[in-house]
């Protein structure tokens, strides 16, 4: 169903608005399954370097509320986080995080990481956006096995 949102631009004209208009702050499905694949590339070419970028969100390794997180398959230890609203799980075993709802979306995340390379499983969870607003909300990641790591990307929906 597409709806469509008014905004009064002035007191004599209405400014009308798709909901695709107010998309441009965040990114969508294909954006993030696209950055995942170019953060897989990375890993592959320089894990270390990677992962510097993705921690920092340089390289276009963040882009608007899109970025990249991994853990190692190993023990689960998160090795990079992009949300700069959750810095704090860097280090933590991933296997552990539960959303608002009380959801194990860890156990999902990882498991993701145990199927063959190149194979994209998507995991839905509540998460906070990056940015001032820590409310979680909707957020479906795209997540594959790179290496030794376990990588994903999400969109908030």
């Amino acid at each position: 169903m597409i709806r469509t949102f008014m905004v009064a631009a002035t007191s004599t004209a209405v400014l009308m608005l798709s909901p695709a208009a107010f998309c441009q702050d965040h990114g969508t499905a294909q954006q993030a399954k696209a950055m995942l694949l170019k953060a897989e590339a990375a890993v592959k070419a320089d894990k270390t370097k990677a992962l510097e970028m993705f921690n920092a969100g340089e390289g276009g390794f963040r882009d608007r509320d899109l970025y990249v997180f991994c853990s190692n398959i190993s023990d689960g230890k998160i090795v990079a986080q992009g949300n700069p609203n959750a810095k704090q799980q860097l280090g933590q075993d991933q296997r552990t995080l539960t959303d608002s709802t009380g959801k194990n979306f860890g156990m999902e995340l990882y498991a993701a990481g145990k199927k063959p390379a190149g194979q994209i499983t998507k995991v839905s969870y509540m998460f906070v956006r990056p940015g001032p607003d820590t409310t979680p909300v909707p957020k479906e990641s795209f997540v594959t096995k790179v290496g030794d790591l376990v990588c994903g990307v999400g969109y908030y929906k």
